[in-house]
């Protein structure tokens, strides 16, 4: 059996006396679709923010790819990480946000290229060639020169999808992607994720209120409840045959709604 792709031990984070998540334990398989379904303030997006190393943890461990993401060996020990570890291990991941955090001032095609360039030392000749491939598949090639201002939000979301992978993850974290979006507008980002979850081997971890697809895209969903996983399973065992009362009353408020 392979060692899981992303493994939180044991992990704990405070936020004032707030303690979201306390001895929290949770592994994904390389290779895995996970959604992550749960109310506001449960600590989904807290569990992306801390893969993404904008959150840090108050203990245990994160691992990512078998190595720690908030900490380093030195020697024996385990120390706190530093700027250098952080971001070769964030190297192994991209997110892509709820309100799409685009440069407003830089082009469509820069604020691909901008971060492959910089960090990754791609040549703008390589990195235009790329980012092109990439609004090729997310069906915007000719917005390439458009400015965010100039797009909707279904295309700057799907841009946002575009410019997670022009790092080339192995893994993609995706923030509630469509809550910022008006309905008409859902499909055209969702059906995005739909092709690279047929054609590519991501890792995806998922957050997401839209239910119906979380059930058709994933291999696990996790129900969270006060920075616990309550339940989790296959998406037919979750949402046909919730075994939890809080589980199930989730779901209903959703169905009824």
């Amino acid at each position: 059996m392979t060692s899981p792709i992303i493994e939180f031990k044991n992990v704990k984070k405070q936020f004032g006396e707030l303690a979201l998540f306390d001895n929290f334990n949770f592994s994904v398989a390389e290779g895995e679709i996970v959604s992550i379904i749960g109310s506001s303030g449960s600590g989904k997006s807290t569990l992306l923010r801390i893969l993404m190393t904008l959150e840090g943890i108050d203990g245990g461990v994160v691992n990512v790819k078998g190595e720690p993401l908030w900490h380093m060996h030195k020697g024996d020990r385990l120390v706190p990480a530093d700027k250098k570890h952080l971001r070769k291990m964030r190297n192994h991941m991209g997110m892509v946000f709820q309100h799409f955090n685009l440069f407003p001032h830089m082009t469509v095609r820069r604020n691909i290229t901008e971060a492959p360039m910089r960090v990754k030392g791609k040549t703008r000749q390589e990195a235009e060639r790329e980012a092109m491939d990439l609004l090729a598949l997310v069906g915007l090639q000719d917005k390439a020169d458009s400015y965010p201002a100039q797009l909707s939000g279904g295309q700057k979301q799907r841009v946002g999808i575009a410019r997670a992978l022009a790092m080339r993850p192995e893994i993609l974290l995706l923030d509630e992607i469509t809550s910022a979006l008006d309905p008409e507008l859902v499909d055209e980002v969702l059906d995005v994720i739909r092709n690279l979850a047929k054609e590519h081997s991501f890792t995806m971890l998922l957050v997401t209120h839209e239910m119906y697809f979380a059930r058709e895209i994933s291999d696990r969903v996790c129900f969270f409840d006060q920075g616990r996983i309550l339940e989790e399973g296959p998406p037919d065992k979750i949402f046909v045959a919730p075994e939890k009362e809080r589980t199930q009353a989730f779901l209903n408020a959703f169905i009824s709604a």
